[in-house]
């Protein structure tokens, strides 16, 4: 059954956001309605209200970063159950398209509709409604509100262990989480789609020009046109080998 929620919302660009009641639809087949413990604000908000980002839908309820539990699932919708938490993001990603089962989500289609204010896969399909006027979501997700309904494609499950909630019975309690951790990507150098070691004949480049000749090339200008034809060629992606090690802190 379809709630009322409080949210957040801009109703013009340029402008400013508004506190403003609106009706949640349930979630459909792939889709879940999360209630909100924690929202962030990013400047991507900003901008779309001083319309520096166009927001292609208005009224438009703001906000694309948060965490919250799961009230509902949509049917047929596998790998969820109510009170699951779950972090949002806010490109969506199938899991299974070519760009997602390489490890480049980044790149999943589903996540190059994100400001229609619709639904990942169905753009003109909206959750959220005012007085029977359709409402869009922020990166189809919006967490500008006490509840949404967001797709899967946009929610990331964890561990339920992981506590979401900030300041416990009364506003007493509190807690603060320390992470270091270590990134490794591509080790093996397996991933160098652009592939210049045809060009460079040398290993140690690892998909960047880090010499401007090479010993087995004659034309120098040669070697430069052919390296810049595969690196501007938007269907390469490099991948270069990258070591990070972090520190992240959150209360």
């Amino acid at each position: 059954m379809p709630i009322t929620t409080r949210v957040s919302l801009l109703r013009e660009t340029p402008g400013a956001f508004e506190t403003a009641v609106v009706e949640l639809d349930d979630p459909r087949q792939g889709e879940l309605t999360v209630k909100l413990v924690a929202t962030g604000l990013c400047h991507s908000d900003d901008h779309i209200a001083k319309g520096d980002l166009n927001a292609a839908h208005l009224p438009l309820v703001g906000g694309h970063e948060g965490a919250g539990v799961v009230t509902a699932v949509g049917p047929n919708t596998p790998g969820f159950e109510v009170g699951d938490h779950v972090v949002f993001s806010f490109l969506a990603a199938c899991g299974v398209c070519e760009f997602c089962a390489r490890g480049m989500s980044n790149l999943c289609m589903k996540g190059s509709t994100i400001m229609s204010g619709g639904r990942p896969d169905e753009p003109g399909s909206y959750r959220m409604s005012e007085n029977g006027k359709s409402v869009g979501q922020a990166m189809g997700i919006s967490t500008f509100a006490e509840y949404t309904t967001a797709s899967v494609n946009s929610a990331v499950k964890i561990d339920k262990d992981i506590p979401l909630t900030f300041g416990g019975e009364g506003d007493k309690a509190k807690s603060a989480n320390l992470r270091v951790y270590l990134l490794i990507t591509n080790i093996f150098n397996t991933e160098n789609i652009t592939g210049v070691y045809r060009y460079t004949g040398s290993p140690v480049n690892d998909g960047y020009l880090a010499q401007l000749t090479d010993t087995t090339q004659i034309d120098p200008q040669a070697f430069r046109d052919l390296y810049n034809i595969k690196i501007n060629n938007p269907n390469n992606f490099g991948a270069p080998r990258t070591i990070r090690l972090g520190v992240s802190f959150d209360f």
